[in-house]
């Protein structure tokens, strides 16, 4: 596939791989209904949209696809291959390659003041300091990890689901290379045949990552950790032991394990003289800001925002408005999100209370949508 001759600073071969991928999957009506296109498309836009001027081409061609997608669905069908998400993963790729996601200016000492855990996410976490030394992932099946945290089993550290094969498992490491009182990761639930996150974090564990930040995984393609470092890497599986119960789904299952492999663990689940090496981070409490309701939203200097729905094609509409009650722009799209974005990139927005504003307002307008009820905009 040839694209574009003269592309200045960008990897041809990367380029090429990625609409390869894209290209394939909206041949199919179920990736143009999928979450997971969306968010590739959204990824892959908002990038090439600040650089239109060099990648031009490629902003319009991304723009067609958006155009060509249906009204959402579902969020993730777990597809044995998932053509977006290997497209963004050599998007991935070449962002380490042009070092525009490098690491080489990363000062841990940056990250000393951040809670646990380190990285936010769905998760369900008990550990206070002591005495937990095992966490579970459950894959892509987050009601089990909520079926667990409610039984808060003794031992228990944190609980919750990974769903894609490179951020997915970036938290997880992260999250337990921030705690070390975590020695075990057990994982459970349903595989997601299109990301097998679990497959990639026991293969991490196992084998580790290759000059690339590449899991190695033997034939099978694997994603590049873009957002860790080999330092984290060697310092998650020197840590932990991996125990995988893949495809489990059994409560009493699972927590006759937690308990049996947290039994070779004594009372502090982390001498301080083998596990301190382990600690990339000081993770200290910060104190909790109670919010307060602002009793007004700010004037925004660029004006003013008139939001409506139609139900029936699942669109929602912005026209935006001057104060002397001049339109000067229109957008539309079928979820909040693409819309919000479109409206930063533009600079339709300058005041931060009222981008908040707008952002509740759409989410409602989209939820109204997929619910049947009537959207009413509320007044700033």
């Amino acid at each position: 596939m040839e694209m574009l001759k003269d592309i200045k600073k960008m990897d041809k071969d990367y380029l090429d791989k990625i609409f390869v991928e894209l290209e394939k999957g909206m041949k199919l009506s179920k990736c143009r209904k999928c979450g997971c296109m969306q968010g590739a498309l959204d990824e892959l836009e908002a990038f090439f949209e600040e650089k239109s001027a060099d990648y031009e081409d490629i902003f319009v061609k991304l723009r067609k696809f958006k155009n060509d997608m249906h009204s959402r669905e579902y969020n993730c069908l777990g597809c044995e291959y998932c053509y977006p998400a290997v497209a963004v993963n050599h998007f991935n790729s070449f962002l380490n390659d042009e070092k525009l996601n490098s690491h080489e200016n990363d000062n841990c000492s940056d990250n000393r003041n951040k809670s646990w855990p380190f990285v936010p996410g769905e998760y369900y976490a008990f550990c206070e300091g002591s005495g937990c030394p095992v966490a579970v992932s459950t894959l892509s099946d987050a009601e089990l990890a909520e079926k667990l945290a409610l039984r808060k089993p003794a031992k228990l550290c944190i609980v919750g689901k990974t769903e894609t094969e490179n951020i997915g498992v970036e938290k997880v490491v992260k999250n337990i290379i921030t705690n070390p009182t975590i020695r075990f990761l057990l994982l459970a639930g349903k595989e997601s045949r299109g990301h097998q996150s679990g497959r990639h974090l026991y293969c991490l564990w196992k084998n580790g990552v290759d000059e690339n930040m590449k899991i190695k995984m033997g034939d099978h393609k694997s994603s590049r950790l873009s957002n860790l470092t080999l330092q984290e890497v060697e310092a998650f599986r020197r840590q932990v032991e991996v125990i995988d119960m893949t495809g489990c789904e059994q409560e009493e299952e699972i927590l006759s394990k937690i308990h049996e492999i947290s039994q070779d663990v004594g009372k502090t689940c982390c001498c301080e003289t083998e596990c301190a090496e382990n600690i990339l981070y000081k993770v200290e409490d910060i104190p909790a800001i109670n919010a307060v309701k602002s009793s007004n939203v700010e004037l925004d200097e660029a004006g003013y925002f008139v939001i409506f729905t139609e139900p029936e094609r699942k669109r929602i509409f912005v026209e935006h408005y001057s104060y002397e009650n001049e339109l000067l722009n229109t957008v539309e799209g079928n979820d909040a999100k693409s819309i919000y974005h479109t409206v930063i990139r533009k600079g339709w927005l300058t005041h931060l209370s009222h981008a908040a504003y707008l952002g509740e307002e759409l989410a409602k307008a989209e939820l109204s949508n997929e619910l049947g009820f009537k959207y009413l905009q509320e007044g700033a």
